[in-house]
C-alpha cells in the first residue's frame, strides 16, 4: 500500500471537487457477453460465481484507481484488492463471505470454493469498514436489471467500489449478463470505469 500525495496528484482538483458531495458515488451499467465464460466454466466443470467473481476481481486489480481508497484526509493505492461477495444461506438470507485474490485462476477457485463452503456453514453479517483492501460484489440471478443502488453509510467516506451482476439473458447473439458497477467521483471517472468493462468483456 502506498499513500498518494495528493498536492501532486493529476486528480487533486476532481479529488477536492468531489470528496465532500453529499453522495460522490456514479454507477453504470452494461451488458456484457458471457458466451464464452459459460461454455468454458461448463466444459471445465466450473462454478460460474467463482469464475464471475475471478473476472470481475481481476479486472479491478489491473486498473490502479479501482485500488484507491479514501482514508480521512489521505488517499492510499492498495497493491492488491480482495473480492467480497454476498452468498446465498439457509432461510432467503445473505452472508458476506471475504475471498483472497490470488492472480492464478486455479488457486483462486480452490480458495474461493473453500470459503464459500464455510460461510455456508458459519454465516454472518458484520460491517467491517475498517477493511477497504475490498471490492464489494453481489448477485441478484433473478433479475435481467437495467440499472441498479447499493446501500451505503456516507459518514465516514465509503470509497470501496461495488460491483452487482444479474439474469443471464440470450439477445439473439449470445448469452448476456447486466453488469453494474459503481466507483466514488473523487478516485475514479466514467473513463476508468469504461476501461473495466473493456478488460471485463476481453
Amino acid at each position: 500500500m502506498r499513500i498518494i500525495d495528493v498536492d501532486t496528484w493529476s486528480r487533486k482538483q476532481q479529488f477536492e471537487m468531489f470528496r465532500d458531495w453529499d453522495y460522490p458515488h456514479f454507477n453504470m451499467c452494461a451488458n456484457v457477453e458471457l458466451t464464452a465464460l459459460k461454455s468454458l466454466v461448463k466444459e471445465r466443470q466450473i462454478s460460474v460465481t467463482i469464475a464471475i467473481v475471478y473476472v470481475l476481481s481481476r479486472a479491478a486489480n489491473e486498473i490502479p484507481e479501482f485500488r484507491l481508497r479514501i482514508r480521512e484526509d489521505e488517499v492510499v493505492e492498495h497493491a492488491v484488492v480482495h473480492p467480497a461477495t454476498t452468498i446465498l444461506v439457509n432461510n432467503d438470507q445473505f452472508s458476506f463471505c471475504d475471498i483472497e485474490y490470488i492472480e492464478e485462476f486455479s488457486l483462486f477457485s480452490i480458495g474461493a470454493a473453500k470459503q464459500i463452503a464455510s460461510i455456508k456453514e458459519n454465516p454472518f453479517v458484520k460491517d467491517e469498514r475498517e477493511r477497504d483492501n475490498r471490492l464489494y460484489m453481489t448477485a441478484i440471478p433473478w433479475v435481467s436489471f437495467t440499472s441498479f443502488m447499493h446501500p451505503m453509510n456516507l459518514s465516514p467516506a465509503d470509497s470501496v467500489p461495488r460491483f452487482a451482476w444479474g439474469k443471464f439473458f440470450s439477445d439473439g447473439t449470445g448469452l448476456k449478463m447486466p453488469l453494474s458497477v459503481q466507483g466514488h467521483h473523487a478516485l475514479m471517472d466514467g473513463l476508468h470505469v469504461g476501461r473495466y468493462f473493456a478488460k471485463v468483456s476481453d
